[in-house]
């Protein structure tokens, strides 16, 4: 099908910088808990970056309405733009909570779903930079993301059952669970931008 379409490979070009821009913000989240030496900057760092996904989201849809043929269906180029931006505005979100809420030190489980969001990019990344190209491998990756979002999601639940049985500050309780949830919902993005890709290559067999 791709053959019939002329090329533009600035669609493709797009996608891999907001998708690669989705694994630096992943990284200074990572590095953020791992140190936690200074939140604030961290934070500012991932705010820069959440700025330059929507300058590049913002590229992109104004590429496709000046698009008269596109290489892909149109709802998928904007739902696949829509939730990688998605994804670092949620990084961004997580960020943002631990310095808002003023977090001592993160919690093993806040590191370990940050991990798991580093992951979850990656291979979204990897599955972003063969549209355009070879589809077939791109199922393998779809496939490693839903386990990773099963992973987070699994690990959020433990985390906020453990916090109602240990935690007795409410504020505390309360500040945390959000946290938790923040992190977790940038894992069901990175799904969901898997769950779009795979949608393309169906359509494109």
């Amino acid at each position: 099908m791709f053959g019939l379409i002329p090329k533009d490979e600035q669609f493709f070009k797009l996608f891999r910088e907001m998708s690669q821009n989705t694994i630096a913000g992943a990284h200074e989240l990572k590095n953020m808990l791992d140190d936690f030496k200074d939140p604030v900057a961290s934070q500012q760092r991932i705010k820069d970056l959440e700025h330059k996904g929507d300058f590049l989201t913002h590229d992109l849809i104004k590429k496709l309405n000046k698009s008269f043929i596109t290489p892909l269906d149109r709802e998928d180029i904007y739902s696949l733009a829509s939730k990688l931006d998605d994804i670092i505005d949620l990084i961004d979100s997580s960020a943002q909570r631990f310095v808002m809420y003023h977090v001592d030190k993160p919690t093993n489980e806040s590191k370990q779903l940050a991990f798991i969001i580093l992951k979850c990019c990656e291979t979204v990344d990897k599955a972003v930079s063969l549209l355009g190209g070879k589809l077939e491998p791109i199922s393998e990756y779809c496939v490693e993301v839903n386990a990773l979002e099963n992973e987070a999601d699994k690990v959020c639940r433990e985390a906020i059952s453990r916090l109602f049985d240990e935690e007795t500050d409410p504020i505390k309780l309360i500040k945390w669970k959000e946290i938790y949830e923040t992190l977790e919902r940038a894992t069901d993005r990175c799904e969901d931008a898997a769950n779009i890709i795979e949608s393309v290559v169906v359509k494109n067999a």
